[in-house]
């Protein structure tokens, strides 16, 4: 890891100078500012906000970056990760990505200049932080990974079988006799890349089932966009007869769509959700769902994520857990057409 002394050496100046060049760089000349800037890209230098702590040591605390504070998920994820890291003696400091590897790449640098030990990270779609999270890698910062990991990836990590659990949706859907299924969000690889989005089709395909392309839409995991989704499913032709949340955010959405249009589940509609949140057992009637090993994914990423720290061996880098199917009163045949 290059230090500001490096810094000064490259670009010919002293420590203090080179310093000054962060803190006060109105106060050095054009040239002597555009070599220490000129150093500083070489050697990718960042500063250590806790160096005066750290002098050197590891750090106890650890990043977590989540998709979305909004995203109950997450907010259960944090608490258990929380806990185990907290018995070996681990500090959690939380940041979101918003899903976007470009917020993605800002929080990496944030997190480094805090000098994290490690980072659990649920990856933001696109590839703007891939070079720095290698760098990082090779810095030895230790990276788990959780509920999405990108093909090109290979860090530790902890994944829900999402293909198996879009299997396990679709196929109740099917068996109660539904053929017009729409799943909340598109397969896109560059902005909605996710294992449900993509094998949703796939799954459907292998019942003989077609997924028109009025159906498909890239769109966002926030309530807000499967609320206009579902509006704008509902407002076709021949709209589906069953609906699949691909998270429980999506899920209220949803719910709060059909509300709207005065629809009632499951006489009119069918409504399915990954996510067993509080609220999707409260309604009336409760929604059938795809209940995640939150607190067990949780579990797993930490301890991963502590073998690295503790340079144990991983004999299972990325664990694979399933999800489990929770019938309720939220899904039924449909209504004859």
């Amino acid at each position: 890891m290059p230090t500001i002394q490096d810094v000064a050496r490259l670009a010919g100046v002293s420590p203090t100078t080179a310093k000054r060049a962060l803190k006060e760089p109105d106060k050095l000349t054009p040239d002597t500012l555009a070599r220490v800037q000129t150093a500083i890209a070489q050697l990718h230098y960042e500063p250590d906000q806790r160096a005066g702590s750290l002098r050197g040591g590891q750090s106890n605390t650890v990043g977590l970056i989540v998709g979305s504070i909004l995203e109950p998920f997450f907010a259960q994820f944090a608490r258990t990760a929380a806990h185990v890291l907290a018995d070996a003696g681990y500090t959690l400091i939380i940041s979101e990505n918003e899903y976007s590897a470009a917020r993605e790449l800002t929080e990496l640098r944030r997190l480094y200049g805090q000098r994290v030990a490690g980072i659990l990270l649920r990856p933001g779609y696109g590839t703007d932080s891939h070079e720095y999270l290698g760098r990082l890698i090779s810095r030895g910062v230790a990276i788990t990974e959780y509920d999405y990991r990108p093909p090109t990836h290979d860090a530790p990590s902890v994944m829900l079988d999402n293909r198996a659990a879009v299997q396990q949706a679709v196929t109740h859907l099917h068996a109660l006799g539904h053929r017009r299924v729409a799943a909340l969000g598109t397969y896109d690889p560059r902005s909605h890349p996710e294992e449900r989005s993509r094998a949703f089709p796939e799954v459907m395909a292998a019942l003989g089932l077609h997924v028109p392309p009025e159906y498909q839409r890239v769109t966002l995991l926030t309530e807000d966009s499967a609320y206009r989704l579902t509006h704008d499913l509902l407002a076709l032709p021949n709209p589906p007869t069953a609906l699949l949340a691909l998270t429980g955010t999506q899920a209220s959405g949803a719910y709060r769509a059909l509300r709207e249009r005065g629809l009632h589940l499951p006489h009119d509609i069918s409504l399915i959700s990954f996510d067993n949140y509080h609220w999707t057992a409260l309604v009336d009637p409760p929604i059938t769902v795809l209940e995640q090993p939150v607190e067990e994914m949780a579990r797993q990423a930490a301890n991963l994520m502590l073998t690295q720290l503790g340079q144990g061996v991983i004999t299972r880098p990325h664990v694979i857990l399933s999800a489990r199917l929770i019938e309720r009163g939220s899904t039924a045949p449909p209504r004859p057409d």
